[in-house]
């Protein structure tokens, strides 16, 4: 006699649940995405000023979502990015990053993401801090100052609030002794009136910019230990940077590379120089692309010196990472470095 299966009450409401989910997809296919539910406000963020804008000093980077992520030799990552990533995923990632209290989205500039982001601000309610680095346009890269001048009006059309020269573009002119450059885009930034700034990879760019007294409201720098399995060690970087020909405060060609992956060579010498700076400082690959979890980068940063971080987060990891860092910012009592924003 064949016995019966045995269906329990929680495998009945699990099928139930996947029935009503395929009823579900069925009924929605060609039609829009119903909204998300709001998102329950967390408690406040703690803040610092760039400028005159008053900014959340966790922050929403961007390569989750521009599909830029570091992924050192795992080559599927950006495509599992991508098909994740939806439009509708990205709206509600910015969503739940402003009910987290993270106010300020950080990105290089790219016409999908600038689109996606004024319809989540001019549509969607989104009240978000946005702060962009001229990069990509419609019309190519922008890479010299012929592009800062046609694109920057452009971005200060779409709302942008801050913007910065992208350390994939500072980098270079300071390490093929074009530094000078770096100011004259500079000036098309400051001419909008709104707060510019420099990002860097390496910290040779920081040195140059302050040696230079360039007018910068503030700096997007990289930073983070090496006490992860797969950092390099002293002697390696060294040679690396020998066998370069560069600076030992610069960036390397190894910062750009997924193997062995890692973009701050020099943490001790980052937090010494950045004692003597008094412009803001965003910090970001705080956890070395993944490679350091969430408290333990965010502490390191802000308790040497940071006054803001840039995270990228999916939107299932804002909520706990925005918790970590108003967590680490109350437990931190004393720094080295005053905070400058």
């Amino acid at each position: 006699m064949q016995k019966k299966p045995i269906v329990t009450a929680d495998r009945r409401s699990f099928l139930k649940l996947m029935c009503a989910g395929t009823v579900a997809a069925a009924g929605a296919a060609g039609a829009a995405p119903a909204a998300a539910p709001a998102a329950k406000a967390a408690a406040a963020m703690p803040k610092g000023k760039i400028g005159k804008l008053e900014l959340g000093r966790l922050m929403l980077g961007t390569n989750h979502i521009t599909f830029y992520m570091h992924s050192r030799d795992l080559r599927y990552v950006n495509d599992l990015s991508r098909h994740y990533n939806t439009d509708a995923k990205i709206f509600e990632t910015f969503a739940a990053a402003e009910a987290a209290g993270v106010d300020t989205f950080i990105t290089h500039s790219d016409p999908k993401i600038e689109k996606l982001f004024c319809e989540y601000r001019d549509r969607r309610g989104g009240k978000m801090n946005w702060i962009v680095a001229p990069w990509f346009s419609a019309e190519g890269m922008v890479k010299d100052l012929a592009a800062y001048k046609r694109i920057v009006p452009q971005l200060v059309n779409s709302g942008v609030d801050a913007l910065y020269v992208p350390g994939m573009l500072a980098g270079p002119l300071v390490n093929q002794g074009q530094g000078a450059q770096i100011g004259e885009l500079l000036e098309v930034l400051k001419a909008t009136g709104l707060p510019s700034g420099i990002s860097s990879h390496g910290l040779d760019v920081v040195q140059f910019c302050e040696k230079q007294k360039l007018p910068i409201d503030f700096y997007v720098k990289t930073f983070h230990h090496l006490k992860y399995p797969t950092a390099p060690k002293q002697e390696e970087l060294a040679t690396l940077r020998q066998s370069q020909k560069r600076h030992p405060n610069s960036d390397l060609l190894a910062d750009y590379a997924e193997v062995p992956g890692y973009w701050c060579g020099n943490p001790d010498e980052t937090i010494a120089y950045m004692k003597t700076v008094t412009k803001p400082w965003i910090a970001f690959k705080v956890m070395a692309a993944g490679a350091i979890p969430p408290r333990d980068g965010f502490k390191y940063a802000f308790a040497n010196g940071a006054d803001f971080i840039l995270a990228g987060m999916f939107d299932f990891q804002v909520a706990d990472d925005a918790q970590i860092a108003r967590e680490v910012l109350a437990q931190l009592k004393t720094r080295p470095r005053p905070w400058c924003g």
